[in-house]
């Protein structure tokens, strides 16, 4: 029988007869010869790997815009206070930094797509092992990295297309794939429904993971990172903790020094702190349709028309030894000044440049350790063990060259020990695709008060910085706004009458 695919999406839905898995240079994979030929499995699971950074045709057409993680971080990043926008752009990402969101923007069609794909091609490979019954070691590695990556892939949906877990966990979610048997018409799971699913899949897969294959590939303490975070969105405090107990404690990893953490991102793959990237080689070069032209330039590598804020590098302007200033590069002109775009400073972002001396690769990672020192700080924060928490910030910190400026279980002056926390938290993960989620998660605004073309039509000389604007669109979108997530793609909407949009 040949394996197939039922791909979601306009084309896919009313074609699905020719949707056909392919991971060999022939279409011929079965199967029997997924489970039956040495490198069959192994080969259908590369392709898994490979739907996060490939140009797959989509609509009849490969476009250079289109990749998964790249649209990962225009949804998540770009619409958070952590980037301005230095100009009007043509690319969807446009709509992130405006939240004008439409069902039919490009960027939000191929992320829905692309999703299901990767989850239907973990769907096949678990439907053909566990066909097959008893399973060697090296197996329940790749099947356990399937459930990995399914999970992975309808967590990443449902925080993007559905309300936060914290604010309504019987809202309508995503649609759950479980397995290719499945009714094309389906409808949307709640999100209670697909964070159960998730977890159910993240602990099938730790269970099997126990051969690691490299911090390319998922493992034991990915999935282990994936339930911790998981649990923190839930604000099951205790879960959280012990997931990153697990991983913290596994020996695998130890945190990037002062010395070392300015090289980490450029070396993702063998980084001390990296639990799971998506490895890129030279041959995956893809210039300016990558992640790193967006966000920065060396003067004829990318757009760079998206900057650090002014808003979050307020919060680190006390500590210009700060190693995690790395990252963010000013463009300075002749004088020694930063330059500006339509009145707006330049300050580059780093964290997906330079791999092999390229300024347009890296293996971005999604997973490192110093998330799990923060998801175990806030949930203990939440947990009334102050303490704790800071003594986590206080590990993070003395590892980025703040020695210096220790908490010491104390909670800076006119801050929380709570806020504390988030303000680390949004400090040590800037720009890898995190705030968004941790502000509407907490049930916080988001606050853009700072000139950036978030205010269409507006000039910065319309703002008065000083105090806090009002009447200007985009400057606070309040956390319970409807423009806080993604419409669901049309094309779903279309093929799909079971399913329904968002406000």
């Amino acid at each position: 029988m040949k394996i197939r695919i039922y791909f979601l999406g306009l084309l896919c839905g009313l074609l699905v007869s020719s949707c056909d898995l392919v991971v060999e240079p022939s279409d011929s994979l079965t199967t029997g010869t997924l489970v039956t030929t040495s490198d069959g499995l192994r080969n259908a699971l590369n392709g898994a790997y490979s739907l996060f950074k490939d140009h797959v045709e989509f609509n009849g057409v490969v476009s250079a815009n289109n990749m998964y993680l790249r649209q990962y971080f225009q949804l998540s990043d770009f619409a958070s206070d952590d980037i301005v926008c230095g100009q009007v752009t043509t690319d969807p990402l446009w709509y992130s930094f405006t939240q004008d969101h439409t069902p039919t923007q490009a960027s939000t069609r191929f992320f829905w797509y692309i999703s299901y794909k990767i989850i239907n091609t973990a769907n096949t490979v678990i439907d053909a092992v566990e066909q097959q019954g008893e399973i060697n070691a090296e197996t329940e590695q790749l099947l356990g990295e399937c459930y990995f990556l399914r999970a992975l892939a309808h967590f990443n949906l449902v925080r993007l297309f559905a309300k936060p877990y914290t604010h309504d966990p019987a809202a309508p979610g995503v649609i759950l794939r479980l397995s290719l048997d499945e009714p094309a018409a389906k409808e949307r799971a709640t999100v209670d429904e697909v964070y159960r699913s998730v977890i159910a899949d993240a602990e099938r897969g730790a269970s099997l993971m126990n051969s690691p294959r490299g911090a390319q590939y998922a493992s034991k303490e990915a999935a282990w990172a994936l339930l911790s975070r998981v649990y923190l969105y839930m604000e099951n405090h205790e879960q959280t903790i012990q997931y990153a107990d697990q991983v913290i404690n596994s020996g695998r990893f130890t945190l990037t020094t002062a010395d070392t953490y300015p090289s980490l991102f450029a070396n993702a793959v063998s980084g001390s702190e990296t639990i799971f990237c998506v490895a890129f080689t030279n041959v995956d070069d893809y210039g300016r349709g990558s992640i790193a032209s967006m966000v920065y330039s060396d003067g004829n590598s990318g757009w760079g028309e998206e900057f650090a804020s002014a808003s979050l590098r307020a919060r680190m302007e006390d500590t210009p030894e700060d190693v995690r200033w790395s990252y963010i590069e000013p463009s300075t002109d002749g004088s020694g000044a930063v330059r500006r775009l339509n009145g707006i400073p330049i300050y580059y972002i780093r964290k997906f440049s330079y791999q092999d001396g390229n300024p347009n690769l890296s293996s971005p990672i999604l997973f490192r350790l110093a998330e799990l020192y923060l998801n175990r700080a806030e949930a203990k924060a939440k947990s009334n063990r102050g303490a704790e928490a800071l003594d986590d910030l206080d590990i993070i910190r003395a590892n980025r060259g703040l020695s210096d400026h220790l908490y010491a279980g104390q909670a800076p002056s006119g801050m929380s020990v709570l806020e504390a926390v988030w303000q680390e938290r949004r400090i040590e993960l800037a720009f890898e695709g995190h705030r968004v989620f941790d502000i509407y998660r907490n049930k916080q605004d988001l606050v853009r008060n700072y000139w950036g073309y978030h205010l269409v039509g507006l000039r910065e000389s319309d703002i008065d910085l000083s105090r806090q604007p009002t009447g200007y669109a985009n400057i606070r979108l309040d956390w319970q706004h409807p423009r806080s997530i993604y419409h669901i793609p049309i094309d779903e909407i279309l093929s799909n009458p079971s399913v329904t949009q968002n406000p």
